[in-house]
């Protein structure tokens, strides 16, 4: 995989975001490389027990895009939520198929709008799916779909809330 060209693609759809609407759904941004792929995720810091390493924390909550070389034999860009060991979230208990079972319910007002997309998967992964993409498109498709999850995000939100302890 061409790590370098696939990264500039991803920094161009992340630089496209809204800023100030970022900063207003307190989500934060990073595209690098995980698991031979290059990835965007979206994450709140008050979705992790580990603010200072959310990416890497043991229990965490993050939307992300992401390319293989395998994705790019099948001219696809995936993309998914992931929910990780929430039974031990500080402030919160939470069973993980209560979790994405609530999860599912909110989501699915809003699965129409998303291309290919499953939620017939463990509790670990909320949804997954692809869009179809070709070289042109890349940071286009990346953009729209990052975008769709800001439009979203207070999903998790709300899903966190029905498990707070206070």
């Amino acid at each position: 995989m061409e790590y370098k060209e696939y990264i500039n693609e991803f920094e161009v759809a992340k630089n496209r975001l809204d800023q100030s609407l970022l900063k207003k759904k307190e989500l934060e941004v990073w595209v690098g490389i995980k698991l031979d792929s290059v990835v965007l995720k979206l994450y709140k810091k008050n979705w992790t027990n580990d603010p200072f390493k959310p990416l890497d924390a043991k229990s965490r909550i993050f939307f992300s895009v992401w390319m293989s070389d395998q994705s790019i034999a099948e001219q696809k860009v995936y993309y998914n939520i992931h929910a990780l060991k929430l039974r031990e979230l500080n402030g919160y208990c939470i069973k993980s198929r209560d979790f994405a079972d609530s999860f599912r319910k909110k989501f699915n007002n809003h699965q129409s709008d998303w291309q290919n997309v499953t939620t017939s998967l463990g509790p670990l992964t909320l949804m997954e799916g692809f869009k179809n993409f070709d070289e042109e498109n890349l940071n286009e498709t990346v953009y729209g779909l990052a975008n769709d999850f800001i439009k979203m995000e207070q999903l998790v939100d709300d899903t966190l809330r029905l498990f707070s302890k206070k």
